[in-house]
């Protein structure tokens, strides 16, 4: 017996046994095992490109360090390292020229670790460290240190190691509403979109924001904002109106096939990616569609008919299944986030080649 899970093929035998019933057999059931199945390859660039061009800008001798594209993530505290660097450090992979990661003290020395490529920021506090009547005067410096940064960036990631710190929290709010006065995009994911689900104002109405909720954040949104539960079988008109009742932010809703809507359209990919599931696969698409969007807004013009987010969020969810899917075939069972971060070059290579 034959059956299909996503990429999966489920393979069982039915044996007959004998038993007790009329017929004096029963048929046994045995599970034999899963085996991947690779799809087609398909022409997936063409929805990702502006007028004929791949978003993916050439590279060009003429150009200089920054035009390719300047990163910033907003996260990581004590308990959380990982999450911020593997956001970052895919930017850097893809072709953006810098990186930064704004986080805590804490967190800070670890991250730095991780790569000299990145340039890390410990300006974040935790409650534990800080006195009541310190807060407010905390809360300005941390400000005032990231507003000297915030319009160099061509995008910022918020969410990923963040941590549900209260104080912490806080101050990311009004970071973001600083990056929405300057017309920042703004990619929202992990402990980001706890911040926003309970305070939806602080992305309401921004078009250049955009949200990567896995199926349990996404959950917690549409509760918060549509006051209802999940519907799978309606799943492109409830993110089409879920996007609207955010005031037509860009939201892509992770799972087997990644839903993206804008308000006006809603967009699929399906594209074959991996069955390994390991943590921080979320990280590198925050880091990709950051970079992405960047692109796609330097590129866009009014002819064009597609949201540059949205464009944005596609790109990144081919670019991370292609490159799951390189890593798993040769890692399986083993597979890492570091595996995938590694093949996300050639990945995008072969879609867009660089010269």
């Amino acid at each position: 017996m034959i059956s299909m899970m996503g990429s999966l093929l489920r393979l069982e035998l039915l044996y007959p046994q004998r038993s007790n019933r009329p017929d004096g057999v029963r048929l046994k059931r045995l599970h034999v095992g899963f085996f991947l199945v690779r799809p087609a390859k398909t022409a997936f660039l063409g929805e990702v490109s502006v007028s004929g061009r791949a978003i993916a800008p050439p590279l060009d001798p003429s150009k200089y360090k920054g035009q390719a594209g300047k990163v910033a993530v907003v996260g990581g505290c004590r308990e959380y390292t990982g999450a911020p660097y593997f956001a970052a450090i895919s930017a850097l992979k893809i072709g953006a020229d810098l990186s930064h990661i704004f986080c805590t003290k804490d967190a800070a020395t670890v991250i730095k670790s991780y790569s000299p490529e990145l340039i890390v920021h410990p300006i974040l506090e935790e409650s534990y460290n800080i006195r009541d009547e310190e807060k407010e005067q905390i809360s300005g410096k941390v400000l005032a240190e990231i507003d000297k940064w915030l319009e160099r960036f061509d995008c910022l990631v918020v969410g990923p190691g963040l941590g549900r710190d209260p104080f912490l929290l806080g101050c990311v709010g009004q970071i973001m509403s600083h990056a929405r006065q300057r017309n920042v995009p703004i990619v929202v994911d992990g402990d980001g979109l706890f911040l926003i689900t309970d305070n939806p104002d602080l992305v309401i109405g921004y078009h250049l924001a955009v949200l990567t909720p896995n199926i349990n954040e996404y959950k917690r949104l549409v509760k918060k904002v549509l006051n209802c539960e999940v519907k799978d079988q309606d799943a492109h008109q409830e993110l089409q109106l879920l996007a609207k009742r955010i005031g037509g932010v860009t939201i892509m809703r992770k799972g087997n096939s990644d839903l993206i809507s804008d308000g006006d359209i809603v967009k699929s990919v399906s594209q074959y990616g991996s069955p390994r599931r390991c943590g921080g696969q979320g990280d590198i698409l925050s880091g990709s569609v950051a970079v992405f969007v960047s692109w796609a807004r330097q590129h866009s013009s009014a002819a064009d008919q597609m949201n540059p987010t949205v464009m944005g969020c596609m790109a990144g969810s081919v670019l991370l299944r292609k490159a799951a899917s390189l890593a798993f075939a040769s890692k399986r069972r083993s597979t890492l986030t570091s595996d995938i971060i590694e093949l996300l070059g050639r990945s995008l290579e072969e879609i867009s080649p660089a010269c």
